[in-house]
C-alpha cells in the first residue's frame, strides 16, 4: 500500500490501514515525544495519545505538505498541551544572559548522552530548548505556543544552555561551575 492508501483507509477507520501507518511512523514519532516529554513513560503516553489524535483527525489532512511534518505537529502539540500556560514557564527575570553557543569538541560524547542530559533538564527549559534548537521554531512561534513571553523563552532557553554546557563539561572532565 502506499502512503496515500494508507491514509485514505485510516479515514475510513480501516484498522489495518491504521496498524500500517502506526508501524510506518512509531519510531519517527516516538523521537519527537522523547525530546518532549520528561521521561521515557511519558514518551509513551504521548506517543498512544498522538496516534489517537491522529486518527481521530486525519480526516483533516488534506494532502498538501507531508503528512510526516503534519503528524509531527500533531505530536508536538499533544505534548505541549499540558505545559500551555503553566505556571512553570514563567519567566525568572528580565536579566536574560547572553545566548550562549555550546560546542562540542569531545568526540566521546555519544547521542544517548546528549538525550540523556536534555531529558534531564527542568521542564521550562527541556520544552524551549527542544522548540528552538531541535526543530527550528522562533521564539515567537514558541511564545505562542506555551503561552508565553517571547522573554520567557530567550531566558529559559540561555539557561538550557549554560545547564548543558556545565554538564557536557562535567563529562569531557573541563572544569565549570554548577549552573542551575
Amino acid at each position: 500500500m502506499t502512503l496515500e492508501e494508507l491514509i485514505v483507509g485510516c479515514q475510513k477507520n480501516d484498522p489495518k490501514a491504521q496498524e500500517q501507518l502506526y508501524r510506518l511512523f512509531s519510531a519517527k514519532f516516538f523521537g519527537v515525544c522523547l525530546k518532549y516529554s520528561g521521561s521515557y513513560e511519558e514518551a509513551q503516553d504521548n506517543l498512544q495519545d498522538g496516534f489517537l489524535i491522529i486518527f481521530n483527525k486525519i480526516g483533516q489532512y488534506n494532502f498538501k505538505g507531508s503528512f510526516e511534518g503534519w503528524g509531527k505537529r500533531v505530536m508536538i502539540n499533544n505534548a505541549l498541551q499540558k505545559y500551555r500556560g503553566m505556571r512553570f514557564l514563567e519567566i525568572v527575570s528580565e536579566n536574560i544572559p547572553e545566548e550562549e553557543t555550546v560546542e562540542i569538541d569531545d568526540e566521546n560524547i555519544s547521542m544517548d548522552f546528549l538525550t540523556t542530559i536534555i531529558q534531564e533538564l527542568p521542564e521550562r527549559y527541556r520544552l524551549v530548548f527542544s522548540l528552538y534548537v531541535l526543530d527550528g521554531y522562533s521564539h515567537k512561534e514558541i511564545a505562542d505556543m506555551l503561552d508565553i513571553t517571547t522573554g520567557t523563552t530567550k531566558s529559559n532557553l540561555a539557561r538550557a544552555r549554560m545547564i548543558l554546557k556545565d554538564k557536557i563539561d562535567r563529562h569531557s572532565g573541563k572544569q565549570h561551575t554548577s549552573v542551575q
